[in-house]
């Protein structure tokens, strides 16, 4: 099941992509946009979150899934960041391409961080998202 929903993440994040550069287009500064975005997100996870029950689950959380669940905010703030002022300025093929190397540098963090088996497969494919990214970065 993870797979549909990787490839549904895949999709709107591409949608995403598509109607970010839309938004930004003109004059309109990359940092306001980011937070209108932002705002959009806040209500719809949050009602999505008291509608299925799950916000009496706050109190379960421990001091260490509070820290990192921040430190994942911020950087999640800071990349949407940098995404949308790249796609202000940039083409969308380029800045998506450019942002998939997250991809490569998870599986870096993943094998630094948890120890995750690192086998041919999975180095191949993260030269290939790597070349692609160079690719695509300079053409």
């Amino acid at each position: 099941m993870w797979f549909y929903y990787a490839l549904l993440s895949a999709l709107f994040a591409a949608f995403t992509a598509v109607f970010a550069k839309m938004g930004v287009s003109g004059n309109i500064n990359s940092n306001l946009a980011t937070g209108i975005r932002t705002i959009i997100i806040l209500v719809l996870v949050w009602s999505i979150v008291f509608i299925n029950g799950e916000a009496k689950q706050i109190s379960s959380l421990s001091k260490t899934n509070i820290i990192f669940l921040v430190l994942s905010g911020i950087a999640t703030g800071l990349s949407w960041l940098f995404y949308f002022k790249a796609l202000q300025i940039g083409k969308i093929s380029q800045v998506a391409a450019v942002d998939k190397l997250s991809v490569a540098i998870a599986i870096i963090l993943s094998v630094l961080f948890f120890k995750e088996s690192l086998t041919l497969k999975t180095v191949i494919g993260a030269v290939l998202i790597i070349s692609g990214t160079i690719l695509f970065a300079f053409k």
